[in-house]
């Protein structure tokens, strides 16, 4: 088993969706990356991790709001699409087995914790 952790700020506000019975929680994370250039600038490289949730506790839903830093692992895969310009382009979706979080979105409560796969909620 391939498994990816990522620690980044989510992108939107969360989609919850049921689909052949089962509930699923969709969201995105953005990671950013830190480095100095050969020239010494700092530069930023953001990279950007579509989630998929299968789960029957939806209570974190509420809480996953953009701006939230959250931690999430699980299985990651990639897809491929073409893009307007008639190039392939890439995405890196993950199945999410565990979703922490870590820090509050703007104008948030502050509410940390997190669910994971197992069904424990972690305060």
């Amino acid at each position: 088993m391939i498994k990816l952790q990522v620690i980044g700020n989510l992108g939107k506000d969360c989609v919850t969706n049921t689909v052949n019975g089962k509930n699923v929680i969709n969201f995105n994370v953005a990671h950013t990356e830190k480095f100095r250039d050969a020239q010494g600038n700092q530069k930023d490289k953001t990279i950007w991790v579509d989630c998929a949730y299968w789960t029957e506790r939806t209570g974190i839903a509420p809480y996953l709001r953009k701006g939230t830093q959250v931690y999430v692992e699980g299985t990651p895969e990639v897809r491929t699409y073409p893009k307007n310009d008639g190039t392939t382009g890439a995405s890196l979706t993950l199945r999410v087995l565990s979703v922490q979080l870590l820090g509050r979105s703007e104008g948030g409560d502050g509410a940390g914790g997190g669910y994971n796969a197992g069904g424990g909620y972690n305060a």
